[in-house]
C-alpha cells in the first residue's frame, strides 16, 4: 500500500467595502472588484433583484451607466437579468437552472463574474450557481438589505433549501470581493431593516459586549432607523463577522461547532415551520431568548441578563413570542410533534445533522461573550422554549 500526503493550503483575499453611490460612475469602488481577462475587459453578468426597481425604479439603467463609464475595466454580457429574491427564491430550484442557462448562454469563464445585487436570498442562490458553475465563476457581492451588509452577504456560504430544511444544499466560495453601498438601507421596510440590527445585537453579546451594550443603549434610536447610528452598528457586526472567517481559525466550517450561530438554530426551524412566512430577522429575534433563557437555566448567566436581552429584543421592535403582537409565533413555539414535544426542538437534530457529529451550541457565557457546548439538557430546553410560548 502506498499513501501520498501533502498539505494544501489555499490562500484567499476576502475585501468587504462599505461606500455610498456605489453606481456612480465617478465611484471606482465596484469597479476594481473587476480584473481584466488577458488585458480585454473582464465580462460580467450581472444579477438584481426584482424588488429593488419599486424603489428604485432606475437601477438597471443605473448599472448599464456604470459598466458603459467602466469599460475598459469591466463590460456587461447582456442587460441585468432581473430575479425573485426573498426566502422562496431559496425553494425555487429553477432559479439556480435560469442562473447556469444564462451562464452557459453568454459564454462565461472562471475568469468571468457574476455580479449580484440584492438581499441575502438572492445572494445565497446566484452564489450558490456561480460556486456550481464550471466549479466556481468569480463572483461579486453587492448586499442591498441590513441583514446581508451585516451578515451574510459579507461571508463565504452559498446554498438553497432543499427537503424542506433551510440551507441544506451549498457550496463555501470565498467572493472576489463585497461591496456594501450604504445607501440601500435608507430603502428598506422597517422590518428588514430591523433585521440587521438583530444580527448584530446577536454577535455582541458573544464577540463583543461593547456592541452588545452600544444596542442597548441606542436601541430607541435603531427602532427610529436614525441613519449615521444605523449604518455604524451594520459596519460593526460585518467587522466582526469578517474578522471571524479570516481568523477564526475555520472559515469553512469543517468542524463541529458553529459559534456565531447563537440562537440559529431554533430561528431556521422556526422558519421552516411557518412556511418561511416568519422572517429571518424576527426567527433570530426569538433564537436569541430562547438560548439567552437556556443559559440562565443552566447557571451560565443570571436571569436578569438574559431578561435584558429579551428587552432589548422588544425595544427594538421584535416580537420575542412573549408580547403575542404576532399569534403566528406562539403558534409555532405550541406546535407539538408526535410524541408531543415542541416542534421546534428537531431544529437542534437538524443542526447536527448539519454540521456532522456531536451537536456543538453557543449559549452565553457573560455579556459580549458566549461559549460552546455539546451538552443540551433536553427536558430543560423544552421547559425554556414553553415559557417563551407563554404556555
Amino acid at each position: 500500500m502506498r499513501t501520498l500526503r501533502y498539505l494544501i493550503r489555499p490562500e484567499f483575499r476576502h475585501v468587504v467595502t462599505f461606500t455610498r453611490g456605489a453606481l456612480q460612475p465617478g465611484n471606482p469602488v465596484l469597479a476594481r472588484a473587476f480584473a481584466p481577462e488577458g488585458g480585454r475587459p473582464a465580462r460580467v453578468l450581472v444579477v438584481v433583484e426584482t424588488g429593488l426597481e419599486r424603489v428604485r425604479p432606475k437601477l438597471a439603467r443605473e448599472i448599464e451607466s456604470y459598466f458603459a463609464a467602466h469599460g475598459r475595466r469591466a463590460e456587461l454580457v447582456g442587460p441585468p437579468l432581473r430575479l425573485s429574491g426573498g426566502e422562496a427564491a431559496k425553494n425555487n430550484w429553477r432559479l439556480v437552472e435560469r442562473l447556469w442557462a444564462a451562464i452557459e448562454r453568454h459564454g462565461l469563464s472562471r475568469q468571468s463574474y457574476v455580479l449580484a445585487v440584492g438581499g441575502g436570498a438572492l445572494l445565497d442562490v446566484v452564489g450558490f450557481a456561480a460556486a456550481t458553475a464550471h466549479r466556481g465563476v468569480r463572483l461579486v457581492r453587492m448586499p442591498t438589505t441590513s441583514l446581508s451588509q451585516a451578515d451574510g452577504g459579507v461571508g463565504v456560504k452559498n446554498a438553497v433549501n432543499f427537503f424542506g430544511k433551510k440551507n441544506w444544499v451549498g457550496a463555501f466560495a470565498v467572493p472576489a470581493a463585497v461591496v456594501n453601498d450604504l445607501d440601500f438601507l435608507a430603502t428598506l421596510p422597517d422590518e428588514a431593516a430591523r433585521a440587521g440590527v438583530v444580527e448584530a445585537f446577536k454577535v455582541g453579546l458573544i464577540r463583543d459586549g461593547r456592541l452588545a451594550s452600544r444596542i442597548a443603549a441606542q436601541a430607541a434610536q435603531l427602532a427610529r432607523r436614525e441613519r449615521g447610528v444605523l449604518e455604524r452598528v451594520i459596519q460593526e457586526s460585518a467587522r466582526l463577522h469578517v474578522r471571524h472567517i479570516a481568523q477564526g481559525g475555520d472559515p469553512f466550517e469543517m468542524g463541529a461547532a458553529r459559534p456565531l450561530d447563537f440562537g440559529h438554530w431554533a430561528a431556521h426551524k422556526l422558519e421552516q415551520l411557518s412556511g418561511f412566512r416568519l422572517a429571518h430577522g424576527d426567527a433570530v429575534a426569538v433564537g436569541l431568548v430562547i438560548d439567552a433563557r437556556y443559559s440562565a437555566a443552566c447557571g451560565w448567566v443570571s436571569a436578569a441578563m438574559a431578561e435584558r436581552v429579551v428587552e432589548v429584543l422588544g425595544q427594538l421592535g421584535c416580537d420575542t413570542g412573549d408580547g403575542a403582537r404576532r399569534p403566528l409565533v406562539r403558534r409555532l413555539l405550541r406546535r407539538r410533534d408526535a410524541r408531543g414535544r415542541p416542534a421546534v426542538l428537531a431544529g437542534l437534530e437538524e443542526f447536527r445533522q448539519h454540521l456532522g457529529g456531536a451537536l456543538r451550541l453557543t449559549l452565553l457565557r457573560v455579556w459580549g461573550r458566549g461559549e460552546e457546548t455539546d451538552t443540551i439538557d433536553l427536558a430543560l430546553m423544552r421547559r425554556v422554549i414553553e415559557e417563551t410560548a407563554g404556555a
